[in-house]
């Protein structure tokens, strides 16, 4: 049987004469080394003294291994799965090719002579170890151990368990222990495998004799169908008391949410159900409660329209509203510009339908509209808690409206968001509900439209050039001299992005402030004029020109850019003028 290769202790000589560090940090590197007992390396790259690259590229010199960049690798699950997930991040291994007498393994150290023992006998086979980034193995573990398998044999179990008896469903899902209810179990392995790909949502929709489990990931479905067709009520039941609903009523539609912890991270849920032909229909919506996600730098705007932002969302007083289709991420940019100005100093109180994020030192109030409390009721009441600044959910009705512009108007800021294909588009919206033009005037300050296209996958993106659709399409935005300098990338497809060659979502933006012009403008109430100067305002870009900006700096491809182009035509907002010409600006996300 192969011996593990050996670490000898001149990795820190070795790191030092390769001039990766210097003697002084190694040795503080060593004295952490006497308190934690951790592995050099990996002290050295927690501290910030070594990249990781540079980490794997002197053990690979001091141990004599191959390195292997995982995010480059294309994964064979068949391949992968010889060793389990469990031992997979235990020994944190994963296999990489089994032809030949060998098995080549990825290993994050593999001078572990416990690891390197436990995944030669688990495979029964030499192996050959090769070295991989430790951040990347556990992303690949991540993205390659899908949990389809573990659900469709779950959901198996629980359908035998089913059919054995005859079970009251409500019996069932209250009387059994937790941690032994096969329906809990399944719930769990779909959580896991909902968070494990960065799901926003998940649909369980009972068919005749199925049920099908999708995830929506970047804004797109991925469908699991699981024969049997007792499962089902069995999970929605167990669904309904989570979210502390009626169990008993099948007939209406209900709404609740619960809390869970999946892989050490607190997600809300908000749970929707809908009585359909073969029982009801659940779906939902994953809130993950990171602080990372309600930072402005975080969102993928671009820099020069922070600042921008930032600036407008500071002042005393004033309106400043987001708008955009459903799932385009309005509320998200509201509460990171809740958390930019949230200070002990300002009192902010939101009016939501429902609280998807609990902010810290903001009163926020979930509006019932069951029991009466209404957007306008609610907000009329909050107006009398002394605040600075007011959140509205939305602009649903004109009262709000109303309520929301004379709050502007007499010294509060107030964000809110509407549904509105552009940010010119808004005025009018507005004052179809009611609102006067010299209201208007007098409280809106700004409006951001946004909308969502999809990432190229930055593990297998690659330039490609444009068929003659994209060059043709594209000749009517951008200048011929420019469209020849640029290029374009795509994703071919990994493992990391299950093979769609697209991974993560980033907004897209347009910024419309109101200068003296537009304001006088609106003062007088001429709609059509204020939509012609909006759209010649000084640093005004439409939101297809951010696209274009993503896609010639390599962050989103140029069919995403036509596919939110048709959206936009389709929604009546990319009605721009013949002279407004694309320009790449300098600057932005990366």
């Amino acid at each position: 049987m192969p011996a593990p290769p050996s670490a000898s202790s001149r990795l820190g000589e070795l790191l030092v004469e390769s001039g990766y560090v210097t003697r002084s940090q190694l040795n503080q590197a060593l004295a952490r080394q006497d308190q934690d007992g951790l592995k050099l390396g990996r002290i050295l790259v927690d501290m910030g003294l070594l990249r990781e690259v540079d980490l794997l590229q002197a053990l690979s010199q001091q141990l004599n291994l191959p390195v292997e960049d995982l995010r480059q690798f294309q994964f064979r699950p068949h391949t992968v799965l010889r060793l389990p997930e469990a031992y997979a991040r235990r020994h944190r291994a994963i296999v990489l090719n089994d032809e030949g007498a060998t098995i080549r393994v990825g290993m994050a150290d593999p001078t572990d002579i416990f690891a390197f023992d436990g995944v030669q006998r688990l495979l029964d086979k030499p192996i050959e170890p090769i070295l991989v980034s430790e951040s990347a193995l556990h992303s690949a573990i991540d993205l390659v151990y899908r949990r389809t398998e573990e659900i469709s044999n779950l959901a198996e179990e629980l359908g035998q368990e089913l059919s054995g008896r005859d079970y009251n469903l409500d019996d069932l899902a209250q009387g059994q222990p937790a941690q032994d209810a096969p329906v809990i179990k399944l719930l769990q392995s779909m959580f896991d495998d909902a968070v494990q790909v960065g799901a926003s949502d998940i649909h369980i929709e009972p068919g005749d004799n199925l049920l099908r489990i999708r995830l929506r990931v970047d804004g797109h479905l991925q469908e699991q169908v699981i024969q049997g067709g007792r499962i089902a009520p069995a999970l929605v039941t167990r669904l309904k008391l989570m979210a502390m609903l009626n169990i008993s009523e099948r007939r209406l539609p209900q709404d609740g949410r619960f809390t869970m912890r999946v892989k050490d991270q607190p997600i809300d849920v908000r749970l929707s159900t809908l009585p359909i032909q073969h029982g009801e229909s659940v779906v939902m919506r994953l809130l993950y409660q990171s602080s990372a996600l309600l930072d402005m730098a975080n969102l993928g705007i671009p820099d020069t329209m922070v600042q921008r932002v930032k600036r407008i969302i500071q002042r005393p007083a004033g309106m400043f509203l987001v708008t955009g289709p459903t799932g385009s991420g309005k509320n998200t940019t509201l509460y990171a510009a809740l958390n930019e100005i949230n200070i002990p100093g300002r009192k902010i109180i939101t009016v939501e339908d429902p609280v998807e994020y609990q902010l810290p030192r903001i009163n926020q109030v979930q509006v019932r509209e069951k029991i009466g409390l209404d957007f306008a009721r609610t907000l009329r009441s909050v107006l009398r808690q002394d605040p600075d600044v007011v959140m509205v959910g939305e602009m649903r009705d004109q009262e709000t409206v109303q309520i929301g512009l004379r709050a502007a108007i007499t010294g509060h800021m107030v964000f809110s968001t509407l549904h509105t294909n552009s940010a010119p588009d808004t005025i009018s919206r507005l004052m179809d509900m009611g609102a006067e033009g010299y209201m208007l005037a007098a409280a809106l300050d700004a409006v951001m439209a946004q909308r969502l296209v999809r990432r190229v996958c930055d593990n297998c993106a690659q330039t490609e050039p444009l068929n003659r659709h994209q060059r043709a399409w594209l000749r009517g935005h951008v200048a011929e001299h420019l469209l020849d300098s640029m290029q374009f990338q795509v994703g071919t497809g990994c493992a990391f992005c299950g093979n769609t060659g697209y991974r993560g979502r980033i907004g897209v933006y347009e910024l419309l402030e109101l200068d003296d012009t537009l304001s006088e403008i609106l003062r007088s109430g001429d709609t059509a004029t204020f939509m012609q100067k909006a759209r010649k305002a000084r640093d005004y870009r439409p939101l297809l020109h951010c696209a274009l900006d993503y896609a010639a700096r390599g962050l989103t491809s140029v069919a995403e850019v036509m596919r939110l182009a048709g959206r936009l035509d389709d929604e009546g907002g990319n009605d721009e003028e013949p002279t407004q010409r694309f320009e790449v600006i300098r600057g932005g996300p990366g």
